[in-house]
């Protein structure tokens, strides 16, 4: 697998939230972690993130450890530090810290360079009916595609 074809996704965050608006960061890692990313053993599964003395924090993402890894391999599920603008990260603690709204890491991925990049969103929690609405219009989507093709 070519570390340029990774792009792991949190395919819960649109169906749990309602994305309002989205960030790429950079995601601070040690050297077995990116080797792990980079073969796709990695999970963005029931992670969230969180802002704290000026620094927003990516918890409980999965990465699993390096098969080559020595005794100094990373623990798999550790918190990682995001690296963004100062603007942004005000504006994350800012929306952040509103009743109801959560910051979801949505993506994971490699850039061009080779570096891993992570798309967190600020989102509000769907409630039930919101959820019956997304299905409703993907599948009203589905049923005009097949329309179309005949």
């Amino acid at each position: 697998m070519n570390s340029k074809d990774i792009n792991i996704k949190n395919r819960r965050a649109t169906f749990d939230y309602a994305i309002s608006e989205t960030f790429t960061a950079g995601i601070v890692l040690t050297g077995t972690e990116i080797k792990s990313i980079r073969n796709g053993k990695a999970s963005l599964v029931d992670s969230f993130c969180y802002v704290a003395n000026n620094e927003v924090w990516v918890k409980n993402i999965y990465i699993a450890e390096y098969f080559y890894g020595t005794y100094n391999n990373h623990a798999e599920r550790r918190d990682r530090k995001l690296l963004l603008k100062k603007k942004e990260i005000a504006r994350l603690e800012k929306n952040g810290k509103e009743a109801g709204f959560s910051i979801i890491p949505m993506r994971l991925f490699i850039n061009d360079r080779g570096l891993a990049k992570l798309v967190i969103g600020i989102g509000r929690g769907k409630k039930e009916y919101d959820k019956r609405q997304s299905i409703k219009e993907r599948e009203d989507k589905r049923s005009m595609a097949r329309m179309f093709e005949k």
